[in-house]
């Protein structure tokens, strides 16, 4: 493993901690938020896969960010390595490893890892905070459901509390307690909050076509330093037709995530 950080790095990894995510673009609006010698964590856009498919290989964060770490040249022996993953049309932190050692780091204290999210979903909740516990199973046409059979499903867990609510709309911050897929977009639609903007689980609104939620923040100990660090990216501007204002929205009790 690496040697610790220097405390004026430290203190520059810190600031950097509670900036606004980076300037710097990659093809297809992928911004970087974090990189150094052992993670890559970045920003990731609605529309864009994390990994590729059987019928889609280069519009993948994946395969940008291989391209990028080589700086274009193909025999480079660099890249990256997939950690954990996010829908298609779910935005927000992704997290990466640069080599396998922190890769393994990584998903060897994943339970531990924090990931918050947020969703817009319709209707107005009647709890202001809960915690949704269901067993997840998937059907041959690939859609996720609760069901009562311990035998068939997988305990998950999703806990959220409303953040702000208007007449059609509600906009919930989400611990995903466990990680299964599209767990979030289930157990929300179980409760008769589907997200907005989800054809699959919920129904679809002229206006807003995007799947309203966001992976928010992602929170770990640094698989050499052990230094325990949380990356945010900023709320999509879109939310915000949906919601109106969202400057009263805590973010990590950091900085304003207000885009």
């Amino acid at each position: 493993m690496g040697l610790a950080l220097s405390s004026k790095k430290r203190a520059a990894l810190t600031m950097r901690r509670y900036s606004k995510p980076s300037t710097k673009q990659l093809p297809k609006g992928l911004a970087i938020i974090h990189e150094d010698q052992d993670i890559l964590v970045v920003d990731k856009p609605p529309g864009l896969l994390t990994m590729g498919t059987d019928t889609e290989k280069s519009r993948t964060a994946y395969f940008m960010l291989t391209d990028y770490v080589r700086k274009g040249c193909a025999k480079s022996k660099k890249r990256i390595f997939i950690v954990h993953r996010l829908d298609r049309d779910t935005s927000g932190v992704l997290l990466f490893a640069k080599t396998q050692e922190a890769k393994e780091a990584l998903q060897n204290q994943w339970e531990e890892t924090k990931k918050k999210y947020l969703a817009v979903v319709h209707g107005r909740c009647e709890k202001n905070s809960e915690t949704i516990s269901t067993y997840l199973a998937e059907n041959t046409a690939y859609a996720v459901y609760s069901t009562r059979d311990t035998t068939k499903g997988k305990l998950s867990r999703t806990a959220y509390t409303v953040l702000k609510a208007t007449k059609d709309f509600t906009l919930l911050e989400v611990d995903l307690l466990t990680g299964r897929k599209h767990q979030i977009r289930v157990h929300l639609a179980d409760i008769g909050h589907p997200v907005v903007g989800d054809k699959r689980y919920g129904k679809k609104i002229k206006d807003h076509q995007r799947l309203a939620l966001h992976s928010k923040s992602i929170s770990f100990r640094h698989p050499s330093t052990g230094e325990q660090l949380t990356f945010e990216a900023r709320v999509p501007k879109d939310f915000k037709k949906l919601v109106g204002s969202l400057n009263r929205v805590p973010a990590e009790q950091t900085h304003p995530t207000d885009a």
